[in-house]
């Protein structure tokens, strides 16, 4: 199981990721955030749920991204171009790599934060009073703000010029990742958009992949490893996660018990496959009774049509198609623990 792959990771990095946002989740400022986060338990504000989050899934994949990028790093093992900063090494990874393992888990907290705004058009009135909603609004958009530059700040400190060209790019692809994403949800889109699975892939590649993409290479150059070595890491985080988001993709599908039917967006790989199968005037055919009602029994219908169609089975061959590019990727590394844990890892995402 999944909690069992990362505990037997954290071990071979030297410490629970879990303690890696923490430093800057003491911090007064932002124990000061929390107390005011306080103030919207009893609404429904998706800020309330990251906060949560944070205090009890810390074995969930909250800290994926961090503990990938030690991994990554005790994986490449010390650089033989470099041998001055090697006394910085705490069971095989530079300090420099343990901040940057903090700094793209500070950045994935911090988008997780501002993806918790709500549309205040959008609310009803069993979501909460509208003052409460808009003051978990400004919580949201001021704690992700201070949490990116925090991340920034540490990010000036590496004092790798390419790193942060890197990161900084990586900051970029993701607020336009997370623009194509509220398109998308507006209900009308979300019903009648002609996404393909390439479309699906770009989109996905800067929302949910560049960040880790980007930070494993970022790695590697900290500890000024080669162009091809570089490379390869880059190709582990971008496939690996493009896998992890096919996974959680295709979760409300192949779960046995799964009684939510509300759980699956209609722009989620298995029903854009569908989509593309079923060709585009079929498919308005098909949600045609969603627009007026959205109620849930039309919802498990088209749960069905898409589980019996050919989208679930082909997101779960490209699940494992991104899983196989990730482990070819390691192969250019030495076998170690790390490599075996970063493996596991892939293993975790595409067994179903």
């Amino acid at each position: 199981p999944w909690s069992q792959v990362v505990s037997e990771a954290e071990k071979i990095v030297g410490y629970p990721t879990s303690f890696m946002s923490l430093r800057c989740l003491l911090s007064d400022e932002l124990s000061n955030i929390a107390m005011q986060v306080r103030k919207l338990v009893g609404t429904k504000h998706p800020l309330l749920d990251t906060a949560r989050g944070f205090v009890y899934d810390s074995r969930n994949n909250l800290q994926m991204r961090g503990l990938v990028v030690l991994l990554i790093s005790k994986a490449a093992g010390p650089s033989t171009a470099e041998l001055s900063f090697q006394h910085n090494m705490v069971s095989g990874i530079y300090s420099s790599q343990r901040s940057l393992a903090e700094i793209t888990e500070l950045i994935h907290t911090a988008f997780l934060v501002h993806r918790g705004i709500v549309n205040i058009g959008e609310l009803k009135s069993c979501n909460g009073p509208l003052k409460d909603m808009q003051f978990g609004n400004k919580m949201a958009i001021l704690s992700g703000d201070f949490l990116l530059a925090n991340a920034c700040t540490s990010l000036a400190q590496l004092q790798n010029t390419k790193v942060v060209e890197l990161i900084s790019s990586a900051i970029g692809d993701l607020v336009q990742g997370i623009y194509y994403e509220n398109s998308k949800s507006c209900e009308e889109n979300c019903l009648t958009d002609d996404i393909g699975i390439s479309t699906w892939k770009e989109q996905v590649f800067l929302s949910h992949s560049a960040l880790l993409a980007k930070s494993c290479q970022a790695a590697m150059e900290l500890a000024k490893h080669s162009a091809e070595i570089q490379d390869m890491a880059f190709q582990y985080g971008k496939h690996m996660s493009m896998s992890h988001k096919l996974h959680s993709d295709l979760q409300p599908f192949v779960k046995e018990s799964s009684s939510d039917t509300m759980a699956f967006s209609l722009n989620s790989a298995p029903a854009v496959l569908h989509q593309e199968f079923l060709g585009r005037e079929a498919w308005i055919k098909q949600i045609r009774p969603l627009k007026p009602t959205r109620c849930a029994c039309v919802f498990r219908q088209l749960q069905e049509a898409i589980k019996a169609g050919k989208g679930v089975t082909s997101a779960i061959e490209l699940c494992r198609c991104h899983g196989n590019r990730a482990l070819a990727a390691l192969e250019r590394f030495p076998p170690s623990e790390a490599r075996a844990a970063l493996a596991n890892i892939v293993y975790a995402m595409t067994r179903f």
